[in-house]
């Protein structure tokens, strides 16, 4: 009797995970015929059930979010090793983000399928290959459904909302790191150091065939042999693999309220959104954007569909990416200058056979004025421009080093945040480095994400000794993190620090001067400095708009005076050249 209880004991431990009674890994979306996507508790209810019974997947609790929630990474493994920095010495690693966007959930379900049928065998398991994903990035936003905000989105039924719990929109936010989520993000990302990152997204925009469209990372701006394998390679095989699974495929279709038979532009990702951020550590990026119009559900098989052979592509090249890789972060090092900001080379361009509507502009019943109406009975296939190559508009030599005054702690905190090596001073030193005035800029007239960005910098130089206190930073940029460096800390980069308002303190005057006195001192200032008096002078005669306002005249004196602060417009971040 005993042998046989222990028989009996075995068979029930020897039973496989997909047969306990417990576990029912049939998606939400599944379940209700592909017209529901599952709520941010029974995605984690799931993949908690998921690593229980098979021990490929395992998921952690990685830190907050803005909504008080945890935000979670899901890893399968094959060979059930879930320490990164093991994982990194013979596999490449994917990072799947999930529901950035909850409106857009097509992610989170296709993913959910993705990793049940990797450990159930319903897809051959990749030998080289990790898979980790943020499986509802935006907790707040998913936490807040509704039916109707997705105003033009083709179901699923109900869905998150694109703000997060602070109503921020977190694929701007990757950059300036203002809620919870995007740390996080920072802290998982570097943990993990994927070599591809997809983000899972819904287009908005015109109407035509395809499902899917792809937005890869601009590979100009990723640069060098890691940004021409992204063009010539990983993309073109994205799309011959998609074909083969019966999918189409086009760039993404990046026109607003237009038929776009004209032709289009790639998008340019800066930093603030998912691709331009892991574009920095040279991650190979890209947003999956399926059409908001098609059905739910065939719009997560198609996400499906593209995550399964982006696994693919990884699994056949991943010893290329990862010397690509590699080769890249050491090549960068060595750049003497260093591209800011890019615009399309009209002069480069390729033709893709688009599949699309006609459209026709018909009077508004509503307006009475023009607008534009698709007509789907007329499906057409055209050649098509598409502007896919940029050029730089700003460049900037490379310093050797930055000098960071400890009291601009939130921006050295975002530099710890992601892995930035820095040394700090032990003793008070003075360096003769390379200074930054703020010359001029402008600045949005609206809000943009809980700030007002300025645009359109300019900088004077100029070579200055400072003193540096004990506890201050020296960050050379000849490490990992050279391209965050450089797009964070040079102020005309479109998102560095300062356009993103970190700095706004330098750009206030804080001392000024009483006009009744200051005449008898700005006298004497002219007096004892001729050269200034001719200039002034010149002004004066040149500029009539300056030769009628009495206080213009003082100002100018005065900001040309030693008493003038020296802190207004005084870029506080300084270079190291030589």
């Amino acid at each position: 009797m005993k042998r046989i209880l222990c028989i009996l004991l075995f068979a029930v431990a020897c039973k496989s995970p997909n047969e306990n009674p417990d576990y029912d890994f049939e998606t939400h979306f599944e379940k209700t015929g592909g017209s529901e996507t599952a709520t941010y508790r029974q995605t984690i209810k799931y993949y908690n059930d998921l690593a229980e019974a098979y021990p490929e997947i395992s998921i952690d609790s990685m830190g907050k979010t803005d909504a008080g929630k945890p935000l979670h990474l899901v890893t399968y493994n094959p060979d059930a090793v879930f320490d990164f920095s093991e994982i990194r010495k013979n596999k490449r690693i994917i990072l799947i983000n999930n529901g950035i966007h909850p409106g857009e959930p097509d992610g989170i379900d296709a993913t959910m399928m993705l990793f049940r049928d990797l450990v159930q065998g319903h897809i051959s398991p990749p030998k080289n290959t990790v898979l980790a994903t943020i499986p509802v990035y935006n907790v707040g936003g998913s936490l807040n459904r509704n039916s109707t905000t997705r105003t033009n989105q083709n179901g699923p039924k109900e869905y998150g909302f694109r703000g997060n719990a602070r109503n921020y929109d977190l694929n701007r936010d990757f950059i300036k790191c203002d809620t919870e989520n995007a740390q996080t993000f920072a802290r998982i990302f570097h943990l993990v150091e994927p070599d591809v990152f997809i983000d899972n997204h819904v287009s908005n925009g015109a109407d035509y065939q395809y499902t899917l469209t792809h937005l890869f990372t601009q590979h100009n701006k990723l640069g060098g042999n890691l940004g021409h394998y992204l063009h010539t390679k990983m993309m073109p095989q994205l799309e011959k693999k998609l074909a083969e699974k019966d999918w189409d495929i086009t760039p993404y279709v990046n026109v607003f309220n237009r038929v776009p038979d004209l032709g289009f532009s790639q998008f340019m990702d800066y930093p603030r959104y998912s691709s331009g951020y892991t574009t920095l550590f040279n991650t190979l990026g890209m947003m999956v954007e399926t059409h908001m119009l098609k059905p739910y559900k065939q719009r997560v098989e198609g996400t499906y569909g593209l995550m399964i052979s982006m696994m693919e592509i990884t699994e056949e090249n991943g010893e290329t990416i990862a010397e690509l890789r590699k080769n890249a972060s050491l090549e960068i090092q060595d750049r003497k200058t260093y591209a800011l900001d890019w615009e399309v080379d009209a002069t480069k361009t390729s033709i893709l056979d688009f599949k699309g509507f006609e459209g026709e502009i018909k009077k508004s019943e509503i307006t009475g004025l023009d607008r534009l109406k698709y007509d789907r009975s007329k499906p057409f296939t055209k050649k098509v421009t598409y502007q896919n190559h940029f050029k730089p508009t700003v460049e900037v030599d490379v310093p050797k080093a930055y000098m960071i005054p400890q009291g601009w702690w939130n921006v050295i905190d975002l530099l710890k945040l992601n892995a930035v090596e820095m040394t700090l001073l032990e003793k008070d030193t003075t360096i003769t480095v390379e200074s930054y005035n703020i010359l001029s800029y402008e600045t949005r007239k609206t809000p943009y994400e809980g700030h007002y960005m300025h645009y359109g910098t300019q900088i004077q130089k100029s070579v200055r000794t400072v003193n540096f206190a004990k506890g201050d930073y020296l960050v050379y940029t000849r490490q990992k993190a050279f391209r965050y460096l450089i797009e964070t800390l040079e102020p005309q980069a479109p998102d560095s620090f300062f356009n993103w308002n970190f700095f706004d303190t330098v750009l206030q005057q804080k001392e000024g001067f009483s006009p009744y006195v200051w005449e008898d001192k700005a006298l004497e200032v002219l007096a004892d400095d001729p050269e200034l008096y001719v200039a002034f002078a010149a002004k004066k005669s040149g500029e009539m708009d300056f030769a009628t306002n009495w206080y213009a005249q003082l100002d100018w004196i005065h900001k040309h005076s030693k008493y003038y602060e020296k802190a207004h417009l005084q870029y506080p971040v300084y270079r190291i050249v030589d």
